[in-house]
């Protein structure tokens, strides 16, 4: 299943219609989706490594564009939407400790989901909105986090491409389920530590 994914997201890639798939990929991962843009930027940027650059751009605004709609979405609209989808996941506690703790911490934890996804972009970019945390702060900070991190993945697939492929290639699965617990990891440390 996983090789099909990977195959199907590669010939993505060369389809006229993948760079605007990024980009709404990317908008919504950072405002309400919980798969993230990466799915597509790294096989996209892997399978035309002269673009890997523009691609990065590309899920950045992108990005930044969502989480500005996410944090609308807390700002504006937090007892009718954050709040019950907070209630529902059993996050409220979470989000009342993060509340007390201001601005400060709300800007790591942007810094942190944007570079490693934890915790999901959403649930900051919409936490930062009921926090009211400085839009244009919020905004420099979005853009630092998501642009370095799509930049770095960027540099990395046009330095090493070719090995970075065949080292995806060959270990696909180790690769998912590595990345999958430190995941969970992190989420732990996160979600507990705060």
């Amino acid at each position: 299943m996983l090789r099909g994914l990977y195959d199907w997201t590669l010939s993505l890639a060369a389809r006229k219609s993948a760079e605007w798939w990024l980009a709404f990929i990317a908008f919504v991962e950072s405002s309400v989706f919980f798969i993230p843009a990466d799915v597509l930027f790294l096989p996209m940027a892997l399978a035309r490594p002269e673009r890997a650059y523009r691609y990065a751009l590309t899920a950045t605004v992108a990005s930044v564009l969502g989480g500005i709609a996410g944090w609308l979405i807390g700002y504006y609209a937090y007892d009718a939407i954050a709040r019950p989808i907070l209630e529902h996941f059993g996050g409220i506690a979470t989000f009342e400790k993060w509340q007390s703790s201001g601005t400060g911490l709300m800007l790591v934890l942007l810094v942190t989901s944007g570079a490693a996804h934890l915790p999901p972009i959403k649930v900051v970019t919409i936490l930062a909105g009921a926090l009211h945390v400085n839009l244009v702060v919020f905004v420099v900070s979005a853009i630092l986090a998501r642009g370095a991190r799509f930049l770095l993945l960027a540099w990395l697939l046009r330095r090493y491409g070719e090995s970075i492929r065949e080292f995806i290639e060959k270990r696909l699965g180790l690769i998912v389920g590595a990345g999958a617990a430190a995941l969970i990891l992190l989420y732990i440390l996160v979600r507990y530590a705060f």
